[in-house]
């Protein structure tokens, strides 16, 4: 007999879900309550979903399944689930403030990842007391407890700049005055509307897991991370962090730059070049600080360490380091880490089967050790050099140092202890290198320095290794799985912690970087992530190469950087 046969008209829809179980509901039905009754049968208590994932596109917990659909939970494991939960969780944090503390402006500042927290700033008000935050997270707790609505709605775009005008939010309006868009989506809590960049929960009842602990002038928001989303990490002051975090607000109060409508003002204004100019002096003084205290660690320091994550421009600040440790008198080599790199076919993998090269198993540590005593020795060393295209370790120079030299070795394991267990100690002084903290869009959404550096990476990737955009996106959840566990634990145990970041430089990167995420198909996993990040570099105003001098770090990842071939000696 045929397998084909009549069927009946059906009134209902199709969930089809990653574990083969498929789902009817009537159409419309809000996707939140599909997952909601594939939870409850399954048991994913502590795993609910945050969003879904609706054949291969991102979508909210509130939108109707209108038709049959491949439909798979986002939850906190996920980052797209992270970014929701921690949104969200922002949402009540305002709100509450502002029920109990009207006059107090909160600004979410910056990103701690080790702990999985926000930095915050109180303005309009004294610094927030534990008294005070503990009131605020109680507030927070009943919110959640009753599950509070979180309401969508699209207004025009007069109407919400009205909003913030009244408020005194002046950095959301001025945000929104270079919108393109007539019209706005705001997110409504306790009668409370707010813009945030990005997808929310339809309700408060799920961000049960969150603290509020004070720290210096401000204080800390922490949430469960993907490594860890059924608890909270234990709660450390991390003062050299912290500190860091204390200058880049320095930075950007000098340059008269808070948010990214600030941004946008200067370079509509022309005073780009005035902008980059006082970021790069800035930049300047810090490295030459740097410089100045290594070199009254006097002779012993032989070896500088330069670690920080990918994509932190490492490399260019090795070599501005590199000349001014010149100018103060010290002879310096830099040596990159990266040429280190076991032949690609060695290169261990991880649990996905994909080559991961953010390990330090991915080096040869042994033949580092080896040609690091060499050199402080005086041996003649033939350093290595790594082909990223070919995948493979070729002869690289010949050198030899005099016993007052010092080599510069940069690399995202360079605060691992186990990285150079053969040099003595005395010998090493080492740097972490980031992008500390990213210009924020306005008060309450960040730009993460996650998504900055990711940037940065596709940009580069593209012109010097021939990746895809789509390849370097694959690739990326492995890089920051290698980051949290080689690189941010030791974060303090570096002498010096630099902030290569640079006020306007996704205005500057919007320009290569867009053409690169449009070529990512819609039928591949990577084409929501390259959406969201076009999204956001939206509120950027796009800006020339030419006010980036040709030593900016920038320059590493846009090209045309006069410090792509220095060598010293």
């Amino acid at each position: 007999m045929s397998p084909i046969r009549p069927a009946a008209p059906r009134d209902t829809v199709h969930a089809r879900l990653p574990d083969g179980r498929t789902f009817e509901a009537p159409p419309s039905t809000p996707i939140g309550d599909i997952l909601r009754v594939a939870e409850a049968q399954a048991g994913v208590e502590g795993h609910e979903a945050v969003a879904a994932v609706v054949d291969g596109r991102l979508r909210e917990l509130t939108t109707p399944l209108v038709s049959d659909a491949d439909v798979a939970a986002v939850t906190l494991n996920d980052a797209d689930g992270s970014r929701i939960y921690r949104r969200s969780l922002t949402l009540v944090l305002v709100t509450a403030a502002a029920e109990l503390f009207p006059h107090a402006a909160v600004f979410v500042e910056h990103s701690a990842p080790t702990l999985g927290a926000y930095y915050c700033r109180v303005r309009g008000h004294d610094a927030f007391s534990a008294q005070d935050l503990e009131a605020i997270a109680a507030r927070m707790r009943a919110i959640v407890a009753s599950d509070e609505p979180i309401d969508k709605t699209k207004v025009p775009l007069a109407h919400a700049v009205a909003i913030f005008e009244a408020r005194g939010e002046t950095d959301k309006a001025r945000l929104l005055a270079h919108r393109q868009h007539d019209s706005l989506v705001l997110y409504e809590l306790c009668g409370r509307q707010d813009y945030f960049q990005g997808y929310m929960l339809p309700s408060t009842g799920r961000l049960r897991r969150f603290a509020l602990h004070p720290l210096g002038a401000g204080f800390v928001l922490q949430y469960p991370h993907t490594a860890m989303p059924g608890e909270l990490a234990n709660f450390e002051a991390y003062p050299k962090l912290f500190e860091a975090f204390a200058q880049a607000g320095a930075w950007l109060d000098t340059l008269g730059i808070r948010g990214t409508g600030a941004l946008n003002d200067a370079i509509t204004q022309g005073r780009l070049p005035e902008v980059s100019l006082v970021g790069e002096a800035l930049h300047e003084a810090h490295i030459s600080r740097i410089a100045t205290d290594i070199v009254a660690r006097g002779d012993a320091m032989r070896v500088v360490l330069i670690a920080g994550p990918s994509a932190s421009g490492k490399t260019t600040f090795s070599k501005r380091l590199a000349v001014q440790l010149l100018a103060s008198g010290r002879r310096p080599y830099p040596v990159a880490l990266d040429d280190y790199f076991l032949d690609r076919d060695r290169t261990p993998l991880d649990e996905h089967g994909e080559r991961d090269f953010e390990s330090l198993s991915a080096l040869d540590v042994p033949l580092i050790n080896e040609h690091l005593l060499g050199l402080m020795r005086g041996d003649t060393v033939e350093l290595p050099r790594y082909s990223f295209l070919t995948g493979t370790r070729l002869p690289g120079t010949a050198v030899t140092l005099g016993p007052h030299d010092i080599v510069i070795v940069e690399g995202i394991h360079g605060l691992n202890p186990m990285l150079v267990p053969a040099l003595p100690q005395g010998s090493v002084y080492r740097v972490y290198v980031s992008a500390i903290t990213q210009l924020n869009l306005d008060r309450h959404n960040r730009v993460s320095i996650s998504d900055t550096r990711l940037i940065r990476r596709i940009v580069r990737d593209s012109a010097t290794r021939g990746y895809s955009a789509a390849e370097t996106l694959r690739r990326w959840d492995s890089v920051q799985r290698g980051e949290r566990a080689h690189i941010f634990p030791f974060t303090e145990n570096s002498d010096a912690i630099f902030n290569s970041s640079l006020v306007h430089e996704l205005s500057v990167l919007r320009s290569q970087a867009e053409p690169l995420l449009l070529q990512v198909r819609p039928d591949t996993r990577e084409y929501s992530e390259a959406n969201r990040l076009l999204s956001f570099l939206q509120w950027f105003r796009p800006a020339g190469h030419d006010a980036v001098p040709d030593n900016s770090i920038l320059r590493e990842f846009i090209g045309g950087s006069m410090l792509e071939n220095f060598r010293t000696l």
